[in-house]
């Protein structure tokens, strides 16, 4: 989940101007010899189609504006890197194996008796079935922007379906039969979005639903993840993407979020080179982030098991593949 920590001197953010789709049409005209006494027709060209109209935010005017700043801010002080991570820091098998043990067997937001509660310790869950993206946009953003971020989706997609070698794809723009659910909404979209998510995931529990329709400027982007029998395997999931970020920080949201939803579910100050650390150093999944996608999708490793069990296999497999082994 990204977010915004206080007191923090390279605030994380992204910004999303509304972008608006001009269509141009060409008239080709073709020549034809006049015969005596005709007149030529002037050729008229079609008119051009409109301008796209969207409605409105009014909340989310200031909001654009804020989450520029903190982008520039970063970028300013050389956080949100898009390179892999790859000469940072040697990647040997027990740092890949207690990175991943404290993303993938830690929960960021634990369910407790008086609502969701701070980190704690878990068992390994993931998907079983195929994951098919669905995104789905505000009236305010506009056609270009969708197309422009359902195209980086799909790019998302291929890559981690490649490193976790689980089947990973992105339903056609404009459908929504999905099971991990990508929304991208302005202030007020998102606000009133309780409706659209018991419709998504029925019987979604009522604290959940606000944490999304309440969530606060300082949290970015969110993802959750739910299992049909309260078990360690992944039914559907509900990613949320503030349509007020620009390009870099919802990108970097779709990265964050659509790999946590697969079961590396927390963020370790420790995880480094890796978009899974609030420092926000990396904007994008580092090569350290598709290794742990792999290991944690490796069939050595089962949904339910627990950091004692998991650990001598976590270890075996964090070895094979910091030596280049598949």
């Amino acid at each position: 989940m990204k977010r915004l920590r206080r007191p923090d001197p390279h605030p994380v953010t992204k910004q999303a101007s509304v972008a608006l789709t001009l269509a141009f049409a060409t008239a080709l005209a073709g020549c034809a010899s006049l015969q005596p006494g005709q007149s030529r027709a002037l050729a008229t060209a079609a008119p051009p189609r409109p301008v796209e109209t969207l409605p409105s935010d009014a909340l989310s005017a200031e909001l654009s504006d804020y989450y520029t700043r903190i982008q520039t801010e970063r970028l300013a002080n050389r956080l949100m890197r898009t390179d892999s991570g790859a000469q940072e820091v040697p990647n040997s098998a027990t740092r890949l194996a207690e990175t991943y043990s404290e993303i993938a067997l830690r929960e960021e937001h634990a369910r407790g008796p008086l609502g969701f509660a701070g980190a704690a310790d878990s068992v390994l869950r993931r998907w079983q079935q195929p994951v098919t993206y669905a995104m789905e946009f505000g009236p305010t953003t506009g056609r270009a922007r969708r197309l422009q971020d359902h195209a980086e989706v799909a790019r998302l997609a291929n890559r981690l379906a490649q490193a976790s070698g689980h089947p990973i794809s992105l339903a056609p723009l404009g459908t929504t039969q999905g099971n991990f659910h990508v929304l991208v909404l302005s202030e007020s979209e998102r606000r009133a979005a309780g409706p659209r998510l018991r419709d998504l995931v029925p019987g979604i529990d009522e604290g959940a639903v606000s944490l999304i329709t309440n969530m606060p400027r300082e949290t970015f982007c969110l993802v959750m993840a739910f299992s049909r029998d309260g078990g360690a395997v992944y039914s559907e999931a509900v990613a949320i993407v503030r349509a007020e970020h620009p390009d870099l920080t919802r990108l970097a949201c779709y990265h964050e979020e659509l790999t946590q939803g697969l079961g590396l579910a927390s963020d370790s100050n420790r995880a480094r080179p890796s978009i899974f650390n609030d420092d926000q150093e990396f904007a994008l999944l580092t090569d350290q982030d598709l290794m742990m996608l792999r290991l944690h999708y490796d069939p050595r490793l089962r949904p339910g098991m627990t950091a004692a069990q998991a650990r001598p296999i976590i270890f075996t497999i964090a070895s094979e593949l910091a030596a280049g082994e598949t």
